[in-house]
């Protein structure tokens, strides 16, 4: 287990710290109001609003928006999994996959719980030095707790090579 988990996952809860992240990496997240609302070692909540930034022609939340707090909720679980860790592990997505059942028309919180998958896909790219794959599951639901949207998206983890 990284024993960097904690250190990472203080950044992600300090507000400034983390929407300064947003903004200078992923503007198009710190706009649109994804935010990070709970996280640890397994699990992620992450948000997104319906305002007038995330909105699609048909009153509700645009997909793109979705996909966003989707991917948001499983990468920072993946990232806290390699903060700082040796030797250094490179994370892509490489497939998402989307179902929607309902209009999105106020906060939408996607909660992804796989965070020992990563654990143990970083553990084997490390050991073994061959790439490794996590199909993360997010769901999306709204204040009524009604699944909005389900998402999954592949990750694709593999170890650097020291040069």
């Amino acid at each position: 287990m990284n024993p960097n988990i904690q250190t990472f996952i203080n950044l992600m809860k300090h507000p400034l710290k983390f929407r300064m992240f947003l903004f200078t990496k992923l503007p198009a997240a710190y706009f649109a109001g994804v935010r990070v609302r709970e996280i640890d070692e397994k699990r992620c909540v992450v948000t997104v609003p319906y305002k007038w930034l995330s909105q699609n022609p048909f009153r509700s939340t645009y997909f793109a928006c979705l996909s966003m707090a989707a991917e948001m909720s499983t990468g920072s679980l993946a990232m806290a999994h390699l903060y700082k860790i040796s030797p250094p592990v490179s994370m892509l997505v490489i497939k998402v996959e989307s179902e929607y059942f309902k209009k999105a028309t106020g906060r939408t919180s996607f909660v992804c719980e796989d965070g020992v998958l990563f654990e143990k896909a970083i553990e084997e790219t490390i050991a073994t030095g061959e790439a490794r794959t996590v199909k993360a599951k997010s769901i999306g639901t709204n204040k009524e707790g009604e699944v909005v949207a389900e998402f999954f998206i592949t990750w694709s983890f593999k170890a650097k090579s020291k040069k």
